[in-house]
């Protein structure tokens, strides 16, 4: 039996697919600034108050180093349109938040609170947390006090330290998330 099928086959420029690799290091001078690169194009980026750690305690200010993998992306849906990308993406709610009690079961996962109850809300008054990149540091699995809520996500004007996440303007966050899938490896240190 003879088949009359076509085979088509599209090119997709490099632009148009997922990013293998990222790479964010501390940069010369100050050890709470650093520099990401992805693809040929670097952008400045804030770490953490204790510079990049490579053994990472809930708390220190550190920046984990190692490779991870970026697993959703959480975004303001009240303050912005849903960005391309190729991660999961879901909508932050007012009611989510973070856990970082290690004495916790749920430490280092998103919880839902109700109005009074403490934790690290996801829907801040500033802009830091309109795109969170969750990534799988301390997830599988998770060890009590080994970091919680480590996030790239937005940067304050004066690219001041985070508490241990890597932080970038919103343009650079936008281009980023275009070309970031679930395989793409974030390598800090």
């Amino acid at each position: 039996m003879e088949s009359n099928a076509i085979s088509i086959t599209y090119k997709t420029a490099a632009r148009d697919r997922p990013l293998s690799a990222i790479r964010v290091h501390r940069a010369a001078g100050d050890p709470r600034r650093g520099w990401l690169t992805a693809d040929g194009w670097t952008v400045p980026v804030a770490l953490g108050r204790g510079g990049i750690l490579a053994n990472k305690r809930e708390g220190d200010g550190g920046t984990p180093r190692g490779t991870y993998r970026p697993l959703q992306l959480w975004w303001r849906a009240d303050r912005h349109p849903r960005p391309r990308t190729y991660l999961p993406a879901r909508p932050i709610r007012p009611e989510d938040a973070w856990c970082e009690d290690p004495r916790d079961r749920r430490y280092n996962q998103p919880i839902r609170l109700v109005r009074d109850q403490p934790g690290d809300r996801l829907t801040r008054e500033d802009h830091l947390y309109d795109f969170i990149v969750e990534i799988d540091h301390n997830a599988g699995p998770r060890v009590a006090g080994r970091g919680s809520a480590v996030f790239l996500h937005l940067a304050r004007t004066n690219f001041s330290p985070t508490a241990g996440c890597v932080s970038m303007t919103k343009s650079a966050m936008l281009r980023l998330l275009r070309r970031m899938g679930p395989q793409t490896k974030i390598m800090i240190g």
